[in-house]
């Protein structure tokens, strides 16, 4: 009998607190803090049955300083209807595994709970893809996709998730990822969620972050992955994770989505009050 393939939480007790009700109180402080939504998403609605997102841009932070603003797109996500899965793209923080690595396994582990993995979504994400490949050692201690599943879990209760973490964050490998999303959308007839993983500019005084994250993110809105890519080197904008974003851009414009809406930006320093150094961080809706 083969052993399941479960991926162990990394960073609970750091990015996020270890015990099931702490991590329950830590998200809803998050939607109720005053730079999140102001209020939990309603129960009767969580899962239900109003549709209109293909995705969202999402901060990776520790709760603490991201989790109000990573509120704002789940609120929107509580009230869409529940998807198939929930495709989770981050960055490569650690270095460790191949340049565009997808999980390939039986589920992964919070305080939450156990999430299954769609094995079979994440082998035609390989086989439509050039760049993406089966590598389990990327994920094994990066943090960008492992923050994004306990508010996944609460929002959404049970559904099948596949991570997928980007090294090489090229254009080519974020076109290629974005339009593979978008085959398997309409070839398979898939209600695919995407959520691309990304933090902003990092580690200057606040207002430059401000000035740097809305160019970033009006090349975002725009649907410009080149854009973005162009103002990233021109402004010296440090986001983490331009290829989750660019990904989903391509998956928006190969379904023919609308633009793309900014539920909330803010700054680390917006949360804590210190604005001589802080990290931008934005949620997007991407609606259909």
């Amino acid at each position: 009998m083969t052993a399941r393939i479960i991926r162990r939480p990394a960073h609970a007790g750091t990015f996020y607190p270890a015990k099931r009700e702490d991590l329950i109180k830590a998200i809803e402080d998050s939607f109720l803090h005053p730079v999140g939504p102001g209020r939990l998403p309603p129960r009767e609605t969580i899962g239900g049955r109003i549709p209109g997102t293909i995705g969202y841009v999402v901060p990776h932070a520790g709760y603490i300083y991201s989790g109000p603003v990573a509120a704002h797109a789940y609120y929107d996500l509580a009230l869409r209807e529940k998807p198939d899965v929930v495709v989770i793209a981050g960055p490569n923080h650690t270095g460790m595994g191949l340049g565009a690595s997808v999980f390939r396994g039986d589920a992964w582990e919070t305080p939450l709970g156990l999430v299954p993995v769609d094995n079979e979504v994440a082998r035609l994400i390989v086989e439509y893809t050039e760049y993406f490949s089966f590598d389990n050692e990327a994920h094994l201690y990066e943090h960008s996709v492992e923050v994004q599943v306990p508010f996944i879990q609460y929002v959404l209760g049970e559904v099948p998730i596949v991570p997928i973490v980007i090294y090489v964050q090229t254009l080519d490998v974020a076109r290629d990822l974005g339009k593979a999303l978008a085959r398997i959308r309409s070839e398979h007839g898939v209600d695919l969620l995407f959520i691309a993983s990304t933090d902003f500019n990092h580690y200057e005084p606040h207002d430059i972050t401000v000035k740097k994250d809305m160019i970033a993110i009006d090349r975002i809105l725009d649907l410009d992955d080149e854009g973005l890519y162009k103002a990233l080197e021109e402004y010296n904008i440090t986001m983490c994770g331009p290829a989750p974003a660019a990904a989903l851009i391509n998956y928006a414009k190969s379904t023919g989505a609308p633009k793309p809406i900014l539920l909330k930006h803010a700054t680390s320093g917006d949360v804590t009050g210190d604005k001589t150094w802080v990290v931008g961080y934005a949620s997007i809706k991407f609606p259909v």
